[in-house]
Formats: C-alpha cells, sequence, structure tokens
C-alpha cells in the first residue's frame, strides 16, 4: 500500500511508493526527500531541481492561497482505439476565456494536455489527481476555483447505495484502460467537501455520462411549464456530497444517462466540445447574466447547431482553433447544471 506524504513545499499529498527515499511533486517540481519510507515524519526542506522539460510560467508555483485558481484538463486519446479530435482545442479555448475575459492570473492555471511536454502534465490519472488536490488546497474565502474537463465520461455500477441511478459517473484520465477511472465519489471528496464558507467552485465538465460526475446533491430540471426546478439527489444513505461552507456549482455536457448513438460509452464522445463552445459562446453573447441565461443559450445553441456560430474575441479563437467542426448536427445531449444548494438559476448572478 502507498504512504502518503505532503509535499515539503506547497503541501499536496503525494503517494510515496514503496522504498522510496524522494519523490518529486507533479505540481510544483520540489523533490521530497524521506528520510525512512517506513516513516511519516516530517520531511526536510524541499531541493528544487527545475525539471528541463518544466514549461510553466516562469516564477513561483501557483500560490495556495491565490483568489483565482484553475484546472483545465483536455484528453484526445490519440492513437487509440477512442481517439476524440476538439478536447485540447476545448482546453486552449477555456484558459483563453479565463484569462482574457475573467482575469484570471496565467501562472494559476494548471493545464493537462497531451501536448504539455513536461511529463507531469500529461493527463494521467496520478496527474490528474494531484492538480485536484492542489486546486482545493489551502482553499480560502473570496477563492474562485474553475475545474474545466473535456474528454471521454462513462459510468460504473454503483456498490454503496448512494446513487439515485445506481451508477456512479467516472471521467477516463489517459490511461484509464491501465489504471482506472476516477469515480464521482474520489471527484467530490476532493473538489467539493472541503470548499469552506466565502470560497466558489465552477466545474464545466465536456463529457458522457457527465450530469452528476462532482456528485453534488442537486440536480436542475425543465419542468412541464418551462421553468427550471430543482431535484434532490442527496443519498439515501444521508451522507454528505455538499461543501464545508463554500459554493459548488456544475456545468455539465450531458445527462448521466446520455451518450453518443453507439451504446458503448467510450466509443466515441457524444459531440467533441460543443459543450464547451456553447458555454463560451453563451458568455460571449451576453447570456452570462445569471445561470439560466447561461443555460437557456446552450441548450439553444445545443439544438441550433447548424446555425451561424459568430461571436466575440473568445468565440473568433474558437473559430480559428477547431478543426474538425467539433460541434455537428443532431445532437443527443442536454446541459445539465448541478449544484451544492437550490437557488434562483434567473436571478443568482453568474461570476468567475
Amino acid at each position: 500500500m502507498h504512504m502518503l506524504v505532503n509535499c515539503s513545499n506547497c503541501r499536496i499529498p503525494l503517494q510515496l511508493p514503496a522504498g522510496a527515499t524522494s519523490i518529486r511533486c507533479a505540481v510544483c517540481q520540489a523533490v521530497t526527500e524521506i528520510a525512512d519510507p517506513r516513516s511519516a515524519a516530517a520531511p526536510p526542506p524541499p531541493l528544487h531541481h527545475p525539471s528541463p522539460h518544466n514549461h510553466a510560467p516562469p516564477g513561483p508555483p501557483p500560490s495556495a492561497h491565490g483568489s483565482k485558481k484553475a484546472v483545465i484538463c483536455g484528453i484526445s486519446y490519440r492513437y487509440s482505439r477512442h481517439e476524440l479530435k476538439g478536447c485540447i482545442n476545448d482546453a486552449k479555448c477555456m484558459r483563453y476565456l479565463l484569462v482574457n475575459r475573467f482575469k484570471f492570473p496565467e501562472s494559476s492555471i494548471i493545464m493537462l494536455t497531451e501536448e504539455e511536454t513536461d511529463p507531469y502534465k500529461i493527463p494521467t490519472k496520478n496527474n490528474l489527481r494531484m492538480a485536484l488536490f492542489w486546486l482545493t488546497q489551502g482553499c480560502q474565502p473570496g477563492d474562485s476555483l474553475v475545474f474545466h474537463y473535456s474528454g471521454h465520461g462513462s459510468r460504473q455500477l454503483n456498490r454503496n447505495g448512494d446513487e439515485a441511478d445506481g451508477y456512479d459517473e467516472t471521467l477516463c484520465p489517459l490511461d484509464f484502460e491501465t489504471q482506472g477511472m476516477i469515480v464521482d465519489d474520489e471527484i467530490n471528496a476532493t473538489l467539493v467537501r472541503p470548499l469552506p464558507r466565502g470560497a466558489k467552485l465552477h466545474a464545466i465538465v465536456d463529457a458522457c455520462h457527465s450530469g452528476t460526475v462532482l456528485d453534488l446533491p442537486f440536480l436542475c430540471r425543465m419542468n412541464r411549464s418551462g421553468q427550471y426546478i430543482w431535484e434532490d439527489h442527496r443519498p439515501r444513505s444521508g451522507m454528505w456530497k455538499g461543501t464545508n461552507g463554500g459554493e459548488a456549482i456544475s456545468f455539465s455536457g450531458c445527462d448521466d444517462d446520455q451518450t453518443s448513438a453507439d451504446t458503448s460509452a467510450l466509443s466515441r464522445i457524444t459531440s467533441t466540445g460543443a459543450m464547451t463552445f456553447c458555454f463560451i459562446q453563451a458568455i460571449e453573447r451576453g447570456h452570462g447574466a445569471t445561470y439560466g441565461s447561461i443555460l437557456n443559450s446552450m441548450r439553444t445553441t445545443i439544438r441550433n447547431t447548424g446555425n451561424d456560430m459568430g461571436g466575440g474575441a473568445v468565440t473568433s479563437v474558437i473559430s480559428m482553433l477547431l478543426t474538425g467542426g467539433s460541434v455537428s448536427g443532431g445532437l443527443r445531449q442536454e446541459p445539465q447544471l448541478t449544484s451544492f444548494e437550490p437557488f434562483d438559476v434567473y436571478s443568482k448572478p453568474f461570476a468567475l
């Protein structure tokens, strides 16, 4: 069994391989020396060995107490039977949006894609886990956190009785076929439950079966009158899936039971990049005032994907980056909104 030790620089939990006497942090690159792998004694000060492959912005690693932080993950699964075409473009577009529209410092954004030359920023299961730990590490009131994921999603049978539909939703890192998927229970425990009062997390998840992939307790539905209402998805077991007083809200690409025409969740994504495109376009077209206006805009665009896709600066960047039509006709998906608590989607202002 791997022992967990805290990085001596940024304090992120790291899995120490059996017998190892040191470990390099996947986030800040500091090397933590372990005097005795069987002991959890406090490690000595970090030894910094900059990686020749580290292309992170110059200067110190992102502050654990920065007011705005983001993890952006785009996985294309290239050279595999699961290959997707638009996910890395989605990641680039989301970074552009966060930096230019919402003033996120570039140094406080961790990018995980196959194009990264730093081996610790390839979207493997371990690297994605470490990035998610980093996102909430040291979170303070006033912090705004964003997690964006574009890639494959799936689901598996739930065995602890905390899912209404009997399935856990999952994200599929690059090495999921050998290392396994990341389950919604873990995502909830890492991103949602630690959030303190005054902090907020927004997740934008563009994947199959992604409706409740953060395991948030409330799901927004539209009733027969065309009004948004909240469904209570709290588990019967009574297990708490909300926050520690903070706000956690997720936009996702489709409902938990939606996938592509092929019944296999991993054969191809419902529509590569469509959800990310529609989210960014909602902001660009001035529909980003409230959560309800964003959701309406996204759902309208999904239904009318053959119409004009003109927009603002970010949308123009998307048009340049997209290769091969990430938004195609005949989409079988409805963007979803889940939350830590019910709220009036028509009046609550949206802000990152």
